[in-house]
């Protein structure tokens, strides 16, 4: 116990943030450890903030966490994999983000380029690839052999589910698309219902505070399984996948995107925690917002005060897990929230 408070005061006297023992701090939702671990390593070394978010995303992008994050999963109706990030900083109030990106792998390292090397915001699709492409980074397939023979199994079954398409015919269930059986151009289909959990929740999210107190917010994400292609969740857009502001601190989302991104869930946690709430408390609101109108939704949000406290809340499943790593504890710790 002396061993670790003198250390804990050896860290206060490095990083100047006495009044706050929690700081530096990294929250990560999902059980994503080394993405956490990676980001702690990035902040206890004294990098920022962006940094620990952008290299920590980047490990679950290459490890493709949970196959919705990174190449080789989640394929859309074509069989194609692409790619949303965002990433925010605190400090300047400023975004890079970037929304169905193709044939490059590490999205959230381009979101950071469109921040940086732009005086854009957000950049899509091909000509995504394209700035991707003059910023230096390699164009190679994000399918996978896992990822074809997934989309395959779902193309060739007789009720291709799920299906993201409403009030459309034919429908669904009698035929089997991209292209029906019987009908010539494009096939459109039916609402359906449509699993998101932990193998489709779209999303790693994170949160950064580092040494100097600025705060760092991204998510990374290769969206919905089987999704009309094009589309673009909640992962992305600020204020939905993520947010942040030095003077509160940051929240980021995951779960079912399309409803998520109508409420600004991360923009509205950081709001109730200027207003006062509790991170706890702040994520709670955000949740309920959208549960009064969508109760069977499924998602979650983390929040991190500015202070280093932190907290979640979630909806639709029976508990969420989320990361934490701070200057109190030796490694990356999953901790759990039931859900309401």
């Amino acid at each position: 116990m002396k061993k670790l408070l003198f250390g804990l005061l050896i860290a206060c006297f490095q990083y100047v943030k006495c009044d706050d023992p929690n700081i530096p701090i990294v929250i990560t939702t999902w059980n994503f450890l080394n993405s956490t671990t990676k980001a702690w390593e990035v902040l206890n070394a004294g990098g920022s903030a962006l940094d620990a978010v952008e290299q920590g995303a980047s490990v679950c992008e290459e490890q493709q966490c949970d196959g919705t994050v990174g190449y080789g999963g989640s394929p859309d109706e074509n069989g194609e994999t692409t790619l949303d990030a965002l990433i925010m900083d605190g400090k300047t109030m400023n975004v890079g983000a970037v929304g169905a990106l193709r044939q490059v792998k590490n999205a959230i390292s381009v979101a950071r380029h469109i921040l940086e090397h732009s005086y854009h915001s957000f950049l899509v699709g091909e000509l995504a690839t394209q700035f991707a492409e003059e910023m230096g980074f390699p164009i190679e397939s994000l399918t996978t052999p896992k990822s074809k023979n997934l989309w395959k199994k779902w193309h060739n079954e007789d009720n291709c589910q799920p299906n993201f398409w409403m009030k459309v015919t034919p429908d669904p269930k009698k035929y089997c698309g991209p292209y029906s059986k019987s009908e010539k151009g494009y096939h459109q289909a039916s609402t359906s219902d449509v699993k998101v959990d932990r193998y489709n929740h779209d999303t790693i999210g994170m949160v950064a505070i580092d040494k100097n107190g600025d705060v760092g917010a991204g998510t990374s994400t290769n969206g919905a399984k089987f999704k009309i292609p094009g589309r673009i969740g909640d992962s992305p857009i600020p204020g939905a996948g993520a947010y942040a502001d030095n003077a509160v601190g940051g929240a980021s989302a995951t779960g079912d995107g399309d409803v998520m991104l109508r409420f600004l869930p991360s923009f509205l946690a950081v709001e109730e925690m200027r207003r006062g709430a509790s991170p706890t408390a702040a994520a709670e609101t955000a949740v309920a917002r959208i549960a009064e109108h969508y109760p069977d939704f499924m998602g979650a949000v983390v929040a991190l005060a500015k202070d280093g406290r932190y907290g979640a809340a979630c909806h639709g499943i029976h508990q969420f897990p989320f990361v934490v790593h701070d200057l109190t504890q030796d490694k990356s710790r999953t901790e759990h929230v039931l859900c309401s």
